[in-house]
């Protein structure tokens, strides 16, 4: 039996979720008095209003090895014989490197279980490696060997890019992600950054001033990277509608329309803040 794992910054829908079987770990946030298991305790509309109330930022855990060893014991009593784990990028969680560690206990300490385990790094968040898992997922179902399926995930998430826009950087700065002199005089300025994600790399790619041109230039830098004819996903927050104007925008210009949307999680935006947009896609070849 073969199961696919992944963790909730990979931003896949609970009916995604449910209907491929997929295993998907929460995280804990912490926001003011409140320990929250998102996912769990509550759904993505509900965290944002839970942000709107607090004037703190929220803080996220990480997976611990622990978790992942009792998961791995979990697993291996069900029947499992290839657990195929997706995780968060490995550059800004300690999660995937935990996962490691605990594979590695879990063969020394049940070396007679037959559960081959196979952990890959996300490299970034949200559709960057959740619409690859879904593929993945899909390519199960069809009843693909797991070799296929794991040729397909060492393929594509290298490949995998984003790029995505920040209506306000209030959380980014106090999360790190943009240094806080840099936040301040962007909202003085009333700069909006557009920010890439590639290969566990977050950098600054653009800026415009004002919302208004944001969804254009996100859409027009994503265009540019894309491999011509292939799938590509919207990434959205607290307001949809940003997302309806990107997918007629891009829809458009490419003559197809987004193979999905993916709302972000907690995890997501206590470091973004609520409301973004982003494109998720396949690079071209170099």
């Amino acid at each position: 039996m073969i199961k696919l794992v992944t963790d909730a910054a990979s931003d896949i829908s609970k009916a995604d979720e449910a209907l491929y079987g997929i295993h998907v770990i929460p995280f804990q946030v912490s926001l003011g008095d409140k320990n929250i298991v998102p996912r769990v305790d509550c759904d993505n509309e509900e965290f944002y209003a839970l942000m709107d109330q607090y004037d703190e930022i929220p803080k996220t855990a990480q997976v611990n090895p622990f978790q992942f060893q009792e998961l791995f014991l979990e697993q291996a009593r069900a029947g499992v014989t290839e657990l195929i784990l997706v995780l968060i990028n490995s550059h800004g969680s300690a999660t995937h490197g935990n996962a490691v560690i605990a594979a590695q206990q879990f063969r020394e300490e049940a070396p007679q279980s037959p559960m081959n385990i196979h952990i890959f790094d996300g490299r970034g968040y949200s559709a960057l490696y959740g619409a690859p898992v879904i593929r993945a997922a899909q390519m199960l179902r069809d009843q693909a060997p797991v070799e296929d399926v794991l040729a397909y995930l060492e393929q594509e998430l290298p490949r995998r890019e984003v790029y995505f826009g920040m209506y306000t950087l209030r959380y980014a700065a106090k999360s790190g992600r943009i240094p806080s002199a840099a936040a301040f005089l962007g909202d003085k300025l009333n700069l909006k950054p557009i920010m890439r994600i590639f290969e566990n790399e977050i950098v600054t790619a653009a800026k415009c001033r004002g919302e208004n041109k944001l969804i254009s230039k996100v859409a027009e830098m994503s265009m540019a990277e894309m491999e011509p004819g292939t799938p590509y996903e919207l990434i959205y927050g607290s307001d949809p509608s940003v997302a309806d104007e990107a997918a007629q925008l891009l829809t458009q210009a490419l003559g197809y329309p987004p193979a999905d949307r993916y709302q972000i999680s907690a995890v997501i935006a206590a470091n973004a803040g609520p409301k973004v947009i982003g494109v998720s896609f396949t690079r071209k070849a170099r």
